[in-house]
Formats: structure tokens, C-alpha cells, sequence
């Protein structure tokens, strides 16, 4: 089953939002800083797969996205609210 966003909360920096979830995701911190340190991982892979992603943490019920300056969010949002419905908890959640 998937997660489904509660809401999103802006933050200081303007490309970095908060993704507030209707569960945890995962019971301790993780942090992705680059597609490639996101490999294999089932929760971080696809949200780097979107493309225009610089990094995204994950603690409890929230991920923090941060977007590349040239994405843009209108574009965005739907497609991590996608990536987020489609996945599943992991085994530590």
C-alpha cells in the first residue's frame, strides 16, 4: 500500500519541501543526496528517477525533496504524490 501526502510545507529554502506523510516511511533517518547514492534503494530510487531532483531525506512520516533550481514544483508535485502512492513501506518502517 502506498503513502499518501497529507500535506506539503514550504520551507526557508524555495527548493526544498516537506511532504508530509499519512504514515512513517521509515523509523530512522535517511538521507540521498544523489541518484547514484540513491541506487537500489526501493524508497529513494524512483523519486530520483523523476528527474530535476538534487537530494531527499526521509524521517518518520515527512520526506524533504530538494529540486534542482530549473525544475519547477506545479510540475513536480503530482509526480512525487505518484511516486509516493505507487511505493511500499520498507522493513523498517
Amino acid at each position: 500500500m502506498g503513502f499518501r501526502i497529507v500535506r506539503f510545507e514550504t520551507t526557508p529554502n524555495p527548493n526544498a519541501l516537506k511532504c508530509v506523510l499519512d504514515r512513517p516511511i521509515t523509523e530512522v533517518p535517511k538521507s540521498f543526496l544523489s541518484a547514484g547514492a540513491a541506487a537500489g534503494d526501493p524508497l529513494a530510487e524512483p523519486f530520483f528517477e523523476l528527474g530535476g531532483i538534487r537530494n531527499i531525506l526521509m524521517n518518520g512520516d515527512w520526506i524533504s525533496v530538494n529540486k534542482l533550481d530549473a525544475t519547477d514544483w506545479a510540475a513536480l508535485k503530482p509526480r512525487i504524490r505518484r511516486v509516493l502512492r505507487d511505493l511500499e513501506a520498507d522493513g523498517d518502517a
